[in-house]
Parts: C-alpha cells; structure tokens; sequence
C-alpha cells in the first residue's frame, strides 16, 4: 500500500508530505485548493510523462516520492525479486524533473527506465478517473479481473504452460522444414561419399603398408642382386669368403695358445664374429627367397595408392585417415536420415499439443463465460445503486482466430457499458464522463474485492454528478472496498467524505507566493469540515449538527463536539 507521498517544488507546492494509512483516506478542500495536484504528483512517481512546466516557479528542479508497504507473496513484490529491486518489505519511488535536462526514475534508489518504473507502478497502484493509469481500460487487465474473479489463476498458468511448449514444437518443426531442401541435399552428398569409401573396402594402415611393398617391388632386383653379394662376400666365396677367412684364424689362433694364453680372449670375439656372420648369411639367404620380381603385382600395388591418394584429396586428409572419415560420414548420414523420422515425429507430437491446448482453452472459455455473465449481472446491479438508473454492464466473451492460439486461449474479453437505457452497450474506454467511468470503476472493484491484485485504489472524479443517498452510498461502498484494500478517495461531497477512515484537508494559501498544504483532521475538525462541505456560504448550528450526525453514523463518537461555528 502507499504510506506516503513527499513533494518538492511541484507545480504550486514548495514542500509537502502526506503520510497515509490503511482503510479508506479522504481528501476534501475547496474547489482550486489544489486536490489534483496530489494526483498528478502521485502519477509523476508512477512514471507519467511531464516537461517542465510543472516545475514550480523560481525552481530548477521537482521531486516527488512515494512510500510503499509490500508483503512477499504480493504481485508487485514478487515484481521487485525478479528485477532485482526487493529489499525487505518497503519501496520508495523517486522522480526527478528538471528544466534543462531529462527526467529521472529511481526504485529502492537504483535508476530505471520510465518504462520499467510504469510496468511495476500499475502492480501497486491503481488511480480510477480520467487518468492514463486507469488500469481497468486495458484489456488485459480485464481478461485478469474475470479470472481472477472465476479463481481460474492456475488453469491460466497451465494453458501459458502449454502453450509455450506448442511454440517450442512448432518453431523445431519450422526449423527442419525449411532446412528441408538442404537436407536432402546433403543426404544425397552423404550417401555418395559413404558408397564412395565402401567400395574402397580401406584397411587400417593400409597405405603405410602399401607404401612398403611398393619400395620393396620397385626396387626388387637391385635387393636381389645386393643380398646375393653380401651372400657370396660372406659365405659362399671359394677363396675370399669370410666366414671361411674366419675360420681359418680361428685355427690358426688356436694352435697359438700354449704359447700365449691372452690370444684366448682374442679367439673368442672372433668366434662371436663367426656366430654373428652365420646368422647373417642365414638370414640373407631368407630373404633373397622371398623377393620376386613382379610387374604386375607393382602395377597393382600402384594404381591402389593412387586411389587412396585421389581420395584423400577429395575429404582434405591424409590416405591413413580415411577409415576415420568412412566412419564419420557414415554416422552423420544416419543422423540426417533419422532427421526425417524426427519430423514425422515433431508433427505427431506438435497435433497432440495442439488437441491438449485447443481441449484446455475451450474448458477455459466455458468458465470465462460462466464468471462473465455473473461479473456483468453484479456489476449491473451495483451501477443501479450508485446512480446510473438503467445502466448495464457487460463483459462480451467472443471466439478470436482458432489457427492463431494465445497463451490466454482463444477468448477477446471486453467491458462494455451503458449507463442509461437509452445508450448501446459500448466499450468501457470509451465511457466519456470521468465521473461515471470513476462510479463503474467502483462497482467492479467492489464485487472483485476479494479477488483483486492491486493494494492501492483511488479515485478521483467518483462523486461528480451526484448527490443525496446515492453520494452516500457511494462513500459506503467506498468504506466497504476499503477493508481489504487501501483506498484514496478526492472528494466534494460530504457524504463521501463522512466515510472516511481517515480525513486530510487540503488547503491553498497565498503569503508570500501561493503554497498548498495538506492537515490531517481530527475528529471535530471533521465535523467543520464536513459541515463547511454541507453549508454553503454561511455555516449554522444546524449544519453543524448535522455534520456530527453524518460522521456519527459511520465513527461512532460517544460524545457531540462543540457546535460553535468556525467563521
């Protein structure tokens, strides 16, 4: 709720303060003394636009702040936790005006955007007159007045709920279509490279292996020819042979060793020599048996590593790693074919979320349409009592365009009104008299009081053209509203005013510059000014008495103030 309002150098006022109180408040005061001041001020805070008009002479700057009382579980709290604003269960709005440079907003003391400052302001505060923060004209919050008043909260929240996961599936199905054409595209590139490299029938290592044989039959005799010598040179030679010289000194040697023991150690490594050189002729002779001289294995061996060759080129890759791209291509290829799978599914799965959606929107419709007519009826009645003899009220529930779902359903709500017989229905923002869009304002809040979101009403302009028990009962409805949410009410009528839990007299005065003050009343002051309200130009004893009988009925004072007149 608003706890207070502090003013600075705005339009007449040089300094004022209003601290405010739960139940329903009051202002009273002569005409001109400077009432919609308070009003337009209080808009300033909630993020009206301005210039710098309303800089109040002789100044460079206003400022206008709002005091606010949040609980945690409260719209505009809970508003505050997700811009990270909250702090504890106060707030206090700021606005800034300045001559020579543009405004600026301020939540918990931290600058904002006047668009942020006005989306959290229409969560707190709701100023019912002609005024740009008259929420009830917009259609949103009339669709959220008629289920908050049907308790379909949470059937709301579902159908929000599936609707968002209509659109996931709607925008993946949109995606894959229109990538439809390259998909095909690609699975048919796909397919070709992965037959391409099938057909290949590739080996791991294959070309290193390749590469090998290759060398060995390129250069097949020239092996042949030189194992062959190394062969002769070593073994097979008649005279120069080595392993036949080695033998010889070994037998040489031996028959040396009486006569010097150290040529024992000689004996040995040249009978090592002799071990090694057996084993390596071994080995030549092997060897030399298994090169051919092959032409046409060549032949083969060639035109396969010119393959993998030309392959490699086409994927940008080395020939060893052609197996790893048979094998990449190959899944991708059944990811993309499986894409059209996920297709049919998506459209599966899209019409089963369409059937949900359209079966929870059209049992949403049936109670919208059910909480419509009661609304329309309560309201109706309600607009009789409060001076609008053959008024009607209507909320109109019509079907909107099935193919386009909203996360709302598919209902356009609309107020509409007439507030006498001779009028059509029309629709509620086109209601010209500030006065009774103010009394319809009422009548709305007061059947959708336990239901309502906003803590702060006011209403300024309700009382204009009436009078009598109709004003009463205006200022009745206005207390009852008042005992579950805070309400501000501008008035002329003393009727209304005598309602008020609680009752502030604004005041003009012109010393030394004119100002505007605001004094909260006591009892008998109440009494004074309720009379001066009920009097005219000469106030009377009876009038007087007649003020005391009017607060009487609604304070329940044991005790009549002094009926002296206040001149």
């Amino acid at each position: 709720m608003l706890t207070s309002l502090f003013i600075r150098n705005f339009a007449i006022v040089p300094q004022l303060e209003l601290v405010l109180e739960p139940g329903l408040t009051v202002l009273t005061g002569e005409t001109g003394a400077g009432k919609s001041i308070l009003v337009d001020a209080l808009m300033l805070a909630l993020g009206a636009r301005t210039d710098a008009d309303n800089i109040r002479h002789g100044a460079d700057s206003a400022e206008i702040n709002a005091g606010l009382e949040l609980h945690p579980e409260e719209d505009a709290a809970i508003w505050l936790q997700e811009h990270e604003l909250y702090e504890e269960d106060s707030c206090v709005l700021r606005r800034l005006v300045y001559r020579n440079k543009p405004t600026k907003a301020f939540i918990n003391a931290r600058p904002v955007t006047l668009q942020l400052l006005r989306n959290f302001s229409q969560r707190i505060i709701d100023i019912h007159g002609q005024h740009e923060h008259q929420s009830l004209l917009r259609i949103e919050t009339q669709r959220q007045i008629v289920d908050d008043f049907a308790s379909l909260v949470k059937d709301v929240e579902k159908l929000a709920t599936l609707y968002a996961e209509l659109k996931r599936l709607q925008l993946q199905l949109d995606n894959l279509n229109s990538e439809s054409s390259t998909r095909l595209h690609e699975i048919d590139l796909l397919r070709f490279q992965t037959s391409e490299l099938e057909q290949m029938n590739l080996q791991d290592r294959e070309f290193l292996q390749l590469e090998q044989e290759h060398a060995k039959l390129a250069h097949a005799t020239e092996l042949r020819e030189g194992i062959e010598f190394c062969y002769q040179h070593l073994y097979d030679a008649e005279q120069y042979a080595v392993a036949s010289t080695i033998t010889q000194c070994l037998n040489e040697l031996n028959g040396l060793l009486d006569y010097e023991p150290q040529l024992s150690q000689i004996s040995d490594l040249i009978n090592q020599a002799s071990i090694h050189i057996d084993e390596a002729t071994t080995q030549l002779r092997q060897l030399s048996s298994g090169i051919e001289v092959d032409p046409q294995r060549l032949d083969e061996v060639e035109r396969r590593m010119s393959a993998l060759l030309n392959l490699a080129r086409k994927h940008q890759c080395e020939p060893d790693q052609l197996p790893r791209i048979h094998q990449e291509l190959a899944h991708k290829l059944t990811a993309v074919e499986h894409t059209g799978t996920s297709i049919e599914g998506l459209q599966k799965s899209l019409q089963d979320a369409h059937e949900h959606y359209e079966k929870t929107a059209d049992k949403l419709s049936k109670q919208r349409r059910i909480s419509a007519a009661n609304l329309s009826r309560l309201v109706t009645e309600q607009m009789q009592e409060l001076g609008m003899k053959g008024g009607r009220f209507e909320v109109t529930v019509t079907e909107r365009d099935r193919a386009v779902p909203t996360r709302f359903g598919f209902d356009d709500i609309i107020f509409q009104v007439s507030t006498n017989r001779s009028q059509p229905l029309r629709p509620l923002n086109k209601v010209a008299s500030g006065g009774e869009l103010s009394r319809i304002s009422l009548a709305i809040q007061v059947i959708t009081a336990r239901v309502g979101r906003v803590p702060t009403l006011i209403f300024d302009e309700v009382d204009v053209g009436i009078g009598g028990g109709v004003a009463e009962i205006v200022g009745q409805r206005l207390r009852s509203l008042a005992q579950k949410r805070q309400v501000i009410c501008i008035t002329h009528l003393p009727q209304v005013a005598a309602q008020g839990n609680h009752h502030h007299q604004v005041k003009k005065y012109d010393d030394n510059g004119v100002r505007v003050t605001i004094i909260p009343l006591t009892d008998d002051e109440r009494v004074q000014e309720i009379a001066r309200m009920l009097g005219g130009v000469k106030i009377t004893d009876q009038t007087m008495a007649h003020a005391y009988e009017m607060l009487s009925r609604t304070t329940h004072r044991a005790e009549p103030p002094s009926l002296s007149v206040v001149e």
